[in-house]
């Protein structure tokens, strides 16, 4: 019983309760990652080059 009820609470928080995210707020938010992602992708690119260049010059092959 507990479980049923716990279900039907569950169901009612999320269509009675829960506020959702408009369609202009989504497309949003979807840019503001995408572009963070990008950044942050681009910074680790960088510090494995960087890291790289390093060991290669430390440990040069023969």
């Amino acid at each position: 019983m507990k479980i049923v009820n716990y279900l039907k609470e569950s169901y009612d928080e999320l269509v009675h309760k829960t506020s959702w995210p408009t369609m202009q707020e989504l497309g949003n938010s979807v840019v503001v990652v995408s572009i963070a992602s990008l950044i942050i992708a681009f910074i680790v690119f960088l510090m494995d080059a960087v890291f790289n260049l390093g060991m290669r010059l430390m440990f040069p092959t023969v």
